[in-house]
């Protein structure tokens, strides 16, 4: 049962561990950085507003990965490549065909190949998108505006050479200045240790790296590092570093930072994008109908309970065809990374097993623990219907969207056979015919510019909207352009959030 007060940097935390899933990191490298700029910041004395941004802003750096599948379509591994992006370092002759040739080994040739022919025209409009999506994300979870406004420098360089905008020195945000030196310094750290991370921001300065930042990062590693070393759990000291003022939730205003944590994982696919809070509607209607007690947790369980996604490559998400077997052993691992990050957090840990559960089946058909129906509550059992439904509501990429009632018959027919929970399944099916329409749409968009919305979000082309509504390419481009200037993005990326965060999607 959730606590009456929650603490934000639990969610933030969950969200960290869940962008090392999406960046092919071990688990707590944002953990890690966020200590290291803990102890960055203290060595700078850093005012108390700076100092909490550098420690926020580290921690959830990585917020804006939200490129997955369009980095998967070029590359077919995404998470390959968002892990090679973070450590890149084409100012350095020494270091650049080294890890050129590792992330050959790891995209493979032709991955190569499209990465060397895009970089200079996809790259600022990919990077561009991921920190809107940082923009967007942060303001949803609550954070300082100091710290949204610095994810717009993360892959900004100090020589210039960093995108999307090439800015130079003194221009970058000095929390992303600080940011690069912590996140540099942990990953080395993880590596090799304290002489590995002094030499990794030694070579790294004044080229990718803030030279001031780093001259005091090295004159102090000993004692900025050693609250890692010395950690038996990071979530715990994270815990106990965040500065003050430490920020409390009611459980009503839980719900928003979750959500953002929630999209951050439905952006993996293009038919992912507005999933997680579909299931939640649908979730909390059956819930009230079947009469099912502690709502609240099962709300939260519900935003949450596809967060491991973030762990499997997008192809696999997008993929119009059917998957191999080693694919769908990785598919059927995402509800283990579920648990294993609600479980790191103490405020979300005792939802972990409800949230990991939505893909058990009553017959121990399911995973990814096999449960069978008397290991499983009345939630897991309402949770699992719903999102089968949900899903089969859903366009996904190898189907179209089933009809409302060709989905409730394709759910009675897994109550049926015994998989799901004939009262649960019930519940989600009158739920699901209880829906009514939208009578305004948000920020005075149209109809048309909502089904332009929708399309954009699952990733067509203009010229695959303009054939799915029958309308011209133009057409389409003056209605992206609306949209655009009525939500403020400026990126796909950045409206599919938009439209997850006023339910269109």
């Amino acid at each position: 049962m959730l606590a009456e007060r929650a603490r934000l940097i639990d969610v933030l935390a969950a969200l960290s561990l869940t962008t090392d899933l999406a960046t092919g990191f071990p688990f707590e490298r944002g953990l890690r950085a966020c200590m290291v700029a803990d102890g960055l910041a203290r060595a700078l004395e850093l005012d108390p507003p700076d100092h909490r941004a550098a420690f926020l802003a580290s921690l959830v750096r990585a917020v804006g990965c939200g490129h997955a599948s369009e980095n998967a379509a070029l590359f077919g591994d995404d998470i390959a490549f968002e892990r090679f992006l973070v450590t890149f370092d084409p100012g350095d002759e020494t270091v650049v065909g080294a890890q050129l040739a590792a992330f050959e080994t790891a995209v493979g040739a032709t991955g190569m190949q499209r990465f060397l022919a895009v970089a200079p025209s996809v790259g600022p409009v990919a990077v561009r998108a991921s920190c809107e999506v940082a923009v967007a994300l942060g303001t949803q979870l609550g954070l300082p505006a100091i710290v949204v406004e610095s994810f717009g420098d993360v892959f900004e360089r100090w020589d210039g050479r960093g995108l999307p905008s090439g800015r130079v020195g003194e221009a970058l945000h000095p929390i992303a200045r600080i940011v690069g030196v912590a996140e540099q310094a942990a990953i080395a750290h993880a590596l090799g240790g304290v002489a590995a991370a002094r030499s990794e921001i030694a070579r790294r300065a004044g080229g990718h790296l803030d030279p001031s930042v780093c001259e005091v990062f090295l004159a102090n590693a000993d004692e900025v590092l050693a609250p890692i070393d010395g950690a038996e759990d990071l979530v715990d000291a994270v815990r106990a570093a965040e500065p003050a003022p430490v920020l409390w939730l009611s459980p009503v205003d839980l719900e928003r930072p979750c959500m953002a944590l929630a999209t951050f994982a439905d952006l993996k696919g293009f038919y992912l994008i507005g999933h997680s809070p579909h299931v939640t509607e649908l979730a909390l209607d059956a819930a009230r109908l079947a009469g099912l007690e502690e709502v609240e947790d099962l709300r939260i369980a519900a935003m949450l309970h596809d967060i491991g996604r973030a762990g499997v490559v997008s192809s696999i998400w997008d993929r119009p065809g059917a998957l191999g077997a080693a694919d769908r052993e990785r598919v059927r691992l995402h509800p283990h990374w579920t648990e294993r990050v609600l479980s790191s957090t103490p405020l979300l840990a005792a939802l972990a097993p409800l949230a990991a559960a939505h893909h058990e089946r009553l017959d121990g058909s399911g995973y990814h623990r096999g449960a069978r129906a008397a290991d499983l509550p009345r939630g897991a059992r309402l949770l699992a219907a719903a999102d089968v439904l949900a899903a089969m509501t859903e366009d996904r990429p190898h189907r179209p969207a089933h009809t409302r009632d060709q989905a409730a018959r394709l759910v009675q027919d897994e109550a049926v056979a015994g998989r799901l929970d004939p009262e649960m399944a019930a519940a989600v099916i009158e739920a699901a015919g209880g829906r009514r329409p939208r009578t305004a749409w948000p920020t005075d968009l149209t109809d048309r510019e909502v089904d332009v919305l929708r399309l954009t979000a699952r990733g067509l082309s203009n010229k695959e909207i303009a054939s799915s509504l029958v309308v011209s390419p133009r057409t389409v481009q003056n209605h992206l352009a609306a949209v655009y200037g009525k939500t403020g993005r400026r990126t796909r990326a950045g409206a599919a959030v938009f439209a997850v965060e006023h339910g269109l999607v």
